[in-house]
């Protein structure tokens, strides 16, 4: 399953997938018989752009374990989905508060794929029916080469919480955002205010990179 996808991955991609070539067999044999988010077809959906398409990446840490709303890019749910997760709610307060732009009329994060943000899960699966058997199975260390990649790129790193900042630890100071995750048990504690998407902006600017379109329709 996982290697006919693997060949869908933009090439600029695969020298580094090739180096993890056991790593990936041995998920294969794990998720093979499981119930997995998101959908087989979208595990690498974020590894469909070029490394150079990317100036900015989104750790997030798993999939959402909500059948239909994983969608293969972090935070993301599918557009149809109308009780959006409240992690996903407090972005999109901070969204509108930073950017000024209107709240956006549904989860779909996929414009920010297109423009240039690596919404990226540090585990790419979750198994629906044991949802942190996948935080173990070897997803981290392919997921934390990629995030070497981009900040060898020069991509701007928007860390949200301890566990992305540890797996964020390749980024250089001035290629950081850094705050409380925005889950409701946090937002409060620093989140709301730390105006994300302006401050990636900002380091992209003063490193001679285009900044961002954040609108989301």
């Amino acid at each position: 399953m996982l290697g006919s996808l693997l060949a869908q991955i933009d090439k600029s991609w695969q020298p580094l997938f090739a180096r993890y070539q056991s790593e990936l067999t041995e998920i294969q044999n794990i998720v093979a018989s499981q119930r997995i988010a998101p959908a087989n077809e979208n595990v690498f959906r974020v590894f469909n752009y070029s490394i150079d398409h990317y100036r900015a990446v989104i750790v997030g840490q798993d999939p959402y374990p909500t059948p239909g709303y994983a969608t293969g890019l972090a935070f993301s749910v599918n557009p149809e989905v109308r009780k959006l997760p409240a992690s996903l709610k407090n972005i999109f307060t901070e969204y509108v508060s930073d950017t000024g732009f209107s709240q956006p009329k549904n989860g779909d994060l996929s414009d920010w794929a297109r423009n240039g943000v690596a919404l990226l899960n540090s585990s790419l699966t979750l198994n629906l029916d044991n949802k942190s058997d996948h935080l173990s199975i070897g997803w981290q260390r392919i997921t934390a080469a990629v995030l070497e990649v981009l900040a060898n790129r020069g991509c701007v790193a928007i860390l949200w919480g301890s566990q992305a900042q540890k797996l964020g630890s390749a980024f250089a100071e001035d290629q950081k955002v850094q705050s409380v995750h925005p889950s409701p048990l946090s937002a409060y504690r620093g989140f709301f205010g730390s105006k994300p998407f302006t401050k990636c902006n900002e380091l992209l600017i003063s490193s001679d990179q285009i900044p961002i379109n954040w609108r989301l329709p």
